[in-house]
């Protein structure tokens, strides 16, 4: 969209079309298991490198090897994933040491809640920043012109906004299925305000669906229309700062107390395939819309993280969906960016 604002925060979306576009640059070949989950982390990590990949399914290759020039690299992903690291600097895809993404005591559920919440919050503030241009030009201007008539651009804004309520609605549900109730073992009545805050939203989420169906039906030369969208600008900025601030409470009073909780890796592990099974939409047909929310670091991280899960299957199919779809990674339909 061609009217809003620049942010310093860059996601999935905006860093590996720009960069795996650029010409004459240089080739770095992979070999690896066709449908391997180590294979697609590494060509997950290098959808982010300056570099044109070829790569070369192998059967005959029990772990993936990267050539680059004179070097040959396997081993474990952290490894190959620090030597792209090392050869292309920009943007760094690991955090910490080799050993691990995240600190030893700190449980995996802390990590799953806290990357969807940075997921979810920068796709709140695009739809924000999308819905304060579209009041800005009110029908009167076209923004980018990707997004078509104003009427297709509302319906291509009501999707991407679709894609986020479910997003919301089984990120919150995982946590009342899975994160609270352990909680509540430890310390009954605990979540009980979290619980609270997922019911007073719910009317705010389905309220702005409604708002921007009622908008999809008026005429762009309405003068209804233009109140229409500043309605919707305003709600979402409710919505925005509702859920910051929600997000700010878990994080600060609810996700540390977990570490209290002493699960065993075992349990930890289990806990994440709870997660995957109850936000069943978020890691299928929209795990690319919630990977595009995250930074190249949490992005690898949450990758990382899913590999840990017993179902090798399924995590096969998640990986294949952010890899293997020609401009897997590219802008979201009607990104403001």
């Amino acid at each position: 969209m061609g009217n809003c604002l620049e942010t310093s925060r860059k996601s999935t979306a905006e860093i590996a079309p720009a960069d795996v576009m650029k010409k004459n640059q240089p080739t770095v070949k992979l070999y690896g298991a066709p449908f391997g989950i180590e294979t697609y982390y590494i060509r997950f990590a290098l959808l982010y490198k300056p570099v044109s990949l070829k790569f070369l399914p192998s059967d005959r290759h029990d772990t993936p090897v990267i050539e680059y020039k004179s070097d040959s690299v396997s081993g474990s992903p952290e490894v190959m994933v620090q030597f792209l690291d090392a050869k292309f600097p920009e943007p760094q895809l690991l955090k910490g040491s080799v050993g691990g993404w995240y600190g030893e005591t700190t449980p995996l559920l802390v990590w799953v809640v806290t990357l969807q919440h940075r997921s979810i919050l920068w796709h709140l503030d695009r739809m924000v920043r999308w819905a304060d241009d579209l009041s800005a030009r009110g029908g009167k201007t076209r923004g980018d012109p990707a997004m078509g008539s104003p009427r297709m651009e509302i319906r291509k804004f009501g999707r991407s906004y679709s894609q986020l309520l479910e997003l919301l609605q089984e990120h919150a549900q995982m946590e009342e299925k899975v994160v609270f109730p352990i909680l509540e073992k430890a310390d009954r009545g605990l979540c009980k305000a979290a619980n609270e805050e997922h019911a007073r939203d719910l009317p705010v989420m389905n309220g702005i669906k409604e708002d921007i169906k009622s908008v999809g039906v008026l005429d762009s030369g309405d003068p209804v229309y233009q109140e229409a969208l500043s309605n919707l600008s305003t709600r979402l900025k409710t919505l925005q700062e509702h859920s910051k601030q929600h997000f700010k409470e878990e994080e600060r009073e609810l996700l540390p107390l977990l570490e209290a909780a002493e699960l065993s890796k075992l349990q930890q592990v289990s806990a994440m395939e709870q997660c995957l099974d109850t936000m069943h939409g978020t890691h299928s047909h929209l795990f690319r819309f919630f990977m595009e929310g995250l930074l190249p670091q949490d992005a690898m991280q949450y990758m990382d993280m899913i590999t840990k899960c017993g179902d090798k299957d399924h995590v096969s199919k998640m990986f294949r969906l952010v890899v293997e779809k020609e401009n897997s990674l590219g802008v979201a339909m009607g990104d403001p960016h």
